[in-house]
């Protein structure tokens, strides 16, 4: 067995080679077997035995069943080791050696093994007991090579080390980096988690559509496709935002959607155009309702995956345990960016703040758009520890229900842990009219070359037409969280099988 990495020579050889067993295998009859069901996975027998000693163990008698990718291997004369790993998690990720030797399996097995490969997947039976070094081991009895692997796993040592073909080859990646698998099973029980707070909480889990004849719900710019049978244009949807809130119109007082949105913009560490959110609403909630039950959502999901609300992400902590701050955009800007009271609110200093850092503000912006375009250029890289940002301006809130006290800001937040978002919450607009006018703005704005702008939606004005409640509606981004939760520098560490450019 090769400890050395190989070369793409090397794989061409050894696929070869393992080819030529496959055939041998074929010609002797079934090459994959499909009669073998094990009875046992490793973590759960690790879980229940793996503290006893031998002298304990043994007079047991414990039979199992195990089946797996043979991952190590070593042969010595008449007795061999090797280590199973199959799909179950626990502190050994799923591991257990087998103990094979030619006396209890019989030599023709046993002759056969030793030209099994690593990667293959075997079935094994036999009695549990520790081995003189306390590993906990399978004394075979019976053994089947149960699939073939052709392709030689990434080196023992050193896994697979291009991250861009850890990223196109998850499969492989998942084989040999415990890390990869553990960081999947966190993302598996945030996102069972959170599914069971909100039905705690009495939300509706829902589906709405994917296909959009009209996008809407945020400001992105869409995938477009083409329905033939209908013969009209058709989106992947930006957000399930509309579709949601027509489902408060229709009676439901609390509704939740876990589920992919699709945007047809950049790639980076913290976008892919496909991701996951979970969007929620609740009839009778205003902005500040939301932020509480965000706040306590996120802490559950933090305790539920990894145990602990105390976090570290990138080497530095973060606390999701202690309250989270609530800061309005201009306290940002006394608190963040240097300014006094009365520069927080004086037009004239924002703008010259804002072309010092190389940002020329449009002519056309008001005091809270500044306020909002200083609080991105500076503010935003700045919120580590958990922060709920609000009042923010109507100009860039089409959605959002305006301030009672103030018609310039909306009743709305967004969520910022490590200088990213994490989710964005309002007290929604129910006011048809209002709504109608900020979808012309919108429209009006899409005519003059945003892409990004939204459609005129008349069907969502009809549902607000009979009459939408006041209502609270937050999204929170899942593939973000899941990062944070496993200190994930990028967002494809997070997401199984990420956009990329196609090879070749």
């Amino acid at each position: 067995m090769t400890t050395e990495p190989t070369t793409p020579d090397d794989d061409n050889k050894l696929m070869v080679e393992r080819r030529e067993k496959l055939a041998a295998l074929r010609q002797k009859g079934v090459a994959f077997p499909n009669d073998f069901k094990p009875q046992h996975h490793a973590a759960d027998l690790q879980a229940k035995y793996g503290e006893m000693a031998n002298e304990e163990l043994e007079p047991l008698g414990v039979q199992v069943s195990v089946a797996g990718r043979m991952m190590l291997k070593r042969v010595m004369g008449k007795a061999s080791f090797a280590t199973l790993q199959d799909g179950s998690f626990g502190k050994t990720h799923g591991r257990v050696q087998l103990f094979i030797s030619k006396d209890a399996l019989g030599e023709a097995p046993y002759d056969a093994f030793k030209h099994w490969d690593l990667g293959d997947i075997l079935g094994a039976v036999g009695q549990l007991f520790k081995t003189r070094t306390g590993e906990l081991s399978v004394k075979v009895t019976t053994l089947r090579l149960l699939t073939k692997s052709l392709r030689p796993l990434p080196d023992k040592f050193h896994g697979m080390a291009d991250q861009e073909t850890k990223y196109r080859q998850r499969y492989a990646d998942l084989i040999t980096d415990e890390t990869a698998r553990a960081r999947f099973v966190a993302r598996s029980k945030t996102i069972s988690s959170i599914r069971s707070f909100m039905v705690e909480h009495a939300f509706l889990e829902v589906e709405t559509p994917m296909l959009h004849p009209i996008p809407g719900g945020a400001n992105a710019k869409p995938f477009a496709t083409h329905h033939n049978a209908l013969d009209q244009q058709m989106f992947l949807r930006i957000a399930p935002e509309l579709y949601l809130k027509r489902l408060i119109v229709g009676g439901f007082e609390r509704v939740f959607e876990i589920n992919r949105s699709f945007r047809n913009e950049g790639i980076s560490v913290r976008h892919n155009p496909e991701f996951t959110m979970m969007e929620f609403y609740a009839a009778y909630w205003n902005h500040h309702d939301l932020m509480d039950f965000t706040e306590a959502l996120l802490r559950h999901a933090a305790r539920m995956a990894t145990g602990s609300a105390a976090l570290t992400y990138a080497g530095k902590p973060v606390d999701l345990d202690k309250p989270f701050t609530r800061l309005s955009v201009r306290e940002s800007l006394v608190v963040h960016a240097g300014l006094t009271d009365a520069e927080s609110t004086d037009a004239a200093v924002i703008h010259a703040k804002l072309r010092s850092r190389g940002v020329e503000p449009p002519a056309h912006w008001k005091l809270a758009q500044l306020q909002f375009g200083l609080f991105e250029a500076v503010v935003e890289e700045k919120l580590w520890q958990p922060t709920f940002v609000i009042d923010y301006p109507v100009e860039v809130s089409p959605l959002a229900r305006a301030s009672d006290t103030n018609p310039a800001i909306t009743e709305r937040f967004e969520l910022f842990i490590t200088g990213r978002e994490y989710g964005n919450g309002f007290s929604e607009l129910n006011d048809a009219e209002d709504q109608a006018a900020r979808f012309q703005a919108q429209a009006a704005n899409k005519d003059a070359g945003d892409e990004e702008a939204m459609y005129y939606d008349a069907d969502f004005i009809r549902a607000l037409e009979y009459g939408m409640p006041p209502t609270g509606g937050c999204g929170v981004g899942l593939d973000r969280l899941v990062m944070l939760l496993t200190d994930s520098p990028s967002i494809r560490d997070v997401i199984l099988f990420p956009a990329l450019r196609r090879e070749g």
